[in-house]
């Protein structure tokens, strides 16, 4: 069985609609294979059809977006046959607290060890070990806003690294020895040097550190970053029988992600700048943290409601999969949201930039604003879901069609990103920039089920 947050048990939205197309299935006296299945043919009262029909897919790569304190350090390699190579590398300032008392000059070293927070494990053969290094920067981390392409120079011998054997344990706190040399240094500082006065002389001292995972392991990891991410020391004095310690963590440090991506012999080598569609052959994919997204063209849903009239939807169902196999101790992402989007792959946003996304089935999917106007709600976002029992993704948009049917709504094409944001602005928190999770999937199996009837 395969790993995943998701919940494995399947829906009762869809149990009634399998439910309901087994019974029109069982009862349909016309071909089943053919595009409208009826119910009770000759039936002068109440006609209920089944449709299905395709979105077709293609991927967009997200422009170059901000990584500065969103939410956690991305950090690892991944190789795919469909998305290449991509590595995240974090970089993190060092907090010291100047009220926190210092070992004094006659201390004794015990030991020094950095912890780090891994608040998530995503990858393959996790009984086997994994590495983490950490390495000091040689420049600082400023005052800036930083993006997914940003990096910064950093040793190239770590001051501390592991290995660690995750297995099922995906949220744990990893400790590992700082070297010997870097020991010294550090605890010569903090018993008689200046740079331990002020938060400022700190990090010329310190400028921060960059934490990498290992070519081959296949495994990223998320890392929290608060007081129990440091590096802790342990003292002693003359005549002591217990040590006495003193932390440096990443409380409230700045910090930022770097994903690289090389996709050179792979089927998204065809995907070259962001904001452009493209077609990848069979298969599309979405991929958080290096920001490649899935595009709809959901023009097939005109074609299909231009052939119908005087119709009630019952039920419309958005699939996606099955998607393709993936590792055991790989996690797809647990849910998507549904963008409205334009020609150039914008996200489509109301007069208080809050962007436009599909609304949840059964609430409303427009209002009528102060000036009258019928506009589009933002209030209940719609969420696709993943099923690891099926190996799919899939989300009633039922009212959707509904109020473009109805002409509530103007037909928009969709861009599927791996969570939920509002907007762009005061964004902390974002699903799609916290990970390195993916799915793939047929580029013909993103589907549209609709039952509907009618009165004759």
């Amino acid at each position: 069985m395969k790993s995943s947050t998701a919940s494995t048990q399947v829906s009762p939205v869809k149990l009634a609609f399998l439910a309901l197309l087994s019974i029109i299935l069982t009862n349909s006296c016309s071909d089943p294979a053919s595009v409208g299945i009826e119910l009770g043919p000759g039936n002068d009262q109440i006609g209920v059809f089944f449709e299905e029909f395709e979105f077709p897919a293609e991927v967009v790569l997200l422009d170059s977006f901000n990584t500065t304190n969103k939410g956690n350090l991305i950090v690892g390699v991944e190789e795919d046959d469909y998305f290449g190579r991509t590595e995240g590398t974090g970089y993190t300032r060092m907090y010291i607290s100047t009220a926190a008392e210092r070992p004094e000059s006659e201390a004794f070293l015990d030991s020094m060890l950095f912890e780090v927070d891994v608040i998530s494990v995503n990858g393959s053969n996790l009984d086997e070990p994994k590495l983490l290094s950490i390495h000091r920067l040689t420049e600082p981390i400023l005052d800036t806003v930083y993006y997914n392409f940003d990096k910064l120079a950093y040793e190239e011998s770590p001051i501390a690294s592991g290995e660690f054997v995750f297995g099922e344990v995906k949220d744990t706190v990893v400790s590992m020895p700082v070297n010997e040399e870097f020991q010294e240094e550090l605890f010569g500082k903090m018993k008689r040097g200046l740079e331990f006065e002020d938060i400022f002389k700190f990090r010329e001292f310190l400028p921060g550190m960059a934490f990498k995972g290992r070519e081959g392991d296949n495994t990223s990891f998320g890392i929290d970053l608060n007081e129990k991410t440091r590096i802790i020391t342990y003292y002693h004095y003359a005549g002591d029988t217990v040590s006495t310690s003193y932390e440096i963590n990443t409380t409230s440090s700045r910090y930022f992600n770097n994903v690289d991506s090389d996709r050179s012999n792979t089927p998204t080598s065809v995907v070259t700048e962001p904001g452009k569609n493209y077609s990848t052959g069979s298969t599309v994919g979405l991929k958080s943290g290096l920001g490649m997204m899935i595009r709809l063209d959901t023009s097939p849903l005109d074609s299909f409601l231009d052939t119908i009239s005087g119709v009630t939807f019952n039920q419309v169902l958005l699939t996606f999969g099955e998607i393709e196999e993936f590792p055991e101790g790989q996690t797809p992402p647990s849910s998507l949201a549904m963008y409205y989007t334009d020609a150039n792959n914008n996200f489509l946003q109301s007069k208080n930039t809050v962007y436009l996304t599909v609304q949840a089935d059964g609430q409303s999917q427009v209002y009528t604003n102060e000036d009258g106007d019928v506009v589009p709600n933002v209030t209940a976002p719609a969420s696709v879901r993943f099923d690891s029992e099926t190996n799919t993704y899939s989300e009633l948009i039922t009212s959707h069609v509904n109020a473009v049917f109805r002409g509530q709504l103007t037909r928009r094409d969709w861009l599927i990103y791996g969570g939920y944001i509002s907007s762009p602005v005061g964004i902390n928190n974002d699903p799609f920039r916290e990970s390195l999770r993916q799915f793939k999937v047929g580029s013909d199996k993103v589907k549209v089920q609709v039952i509907y009837s009618k009165i004759r």
